[in-house]
């Protein structure tokens, strides 16, 4: 048995992850579109994987889908009047209300930041090495995602209460 993993290494996992791996896909873009081209994208890159390690496919994974999503995000110029899909419309969903909190996170890379350093604990220098900063901008970054937090949440409550709905 060889010390690299096998495609079916990588479908194994991407089968039994795949809505987390799509979630974690859907909160960096905030789209589902884009999310969807993310995930195929990895799913790509992982059928042509030659030399990852037995035991970290899954860290290989979530990395790629990660580095996919900041090429797919960062390739284009923000748009000004952007705003992210929702997860889903049901205002009774904790779940779905933290999504929909995460995705509004503006601008993306607040978002990314707060996703990779807050929910993947990636390190503010491995945060930085891919996305292609300084540590101090993903602080920075960081601090600004902390502060639009209890804003947002206000405003998606507000929301539901008013229309029932997360519409805006």
């Amino acid at each position: 048995m060889s010390g690299y993993a096998t495609c079916s290494d990588f479908c194994r996992i991407l089968i039994a992850d795949s809505r987390s791996l799509y979630l974690l896909a859907f909160v960096l873009t905030g789209s589902h579109a884009k999310a969807e081209q993310c995930f195929l994208k990895t799913l790509d890159d992982a059928a042509n994987a030659k030399s990852v390690f037995v035991g970290w496919e899954r860290s290989w994974i979530k990395r790629c889908l990660i580095t996919n999503a900041i090429r797919l995000v960062f390739s284009w110029p923000v748009e000004s009047n952007w705003k992210p899909d929702f997860w889903s419309t049901d205002s009774e969903s904790q779940g779905c209300f933290v999504v929909n909190t995460l995705t509004s996170l503006v601008p993306p890379l607040q978002r990314f930041v707060f996703v990779m350093s807050v929910l993947e604990r990636y390190s503010e220098r491995e945060c930085a090495i891919l996305l292609g900063c300084t540590p101090r901008d993903v602080l920075g970054a960081r601090i600004g995602a902390m502060k639009q937090l209890p804003s947002l949440n206000h405003t998606l409550t507000q929301a539901v209460q008013r229309n029932g709905t997360y519409d805006r």
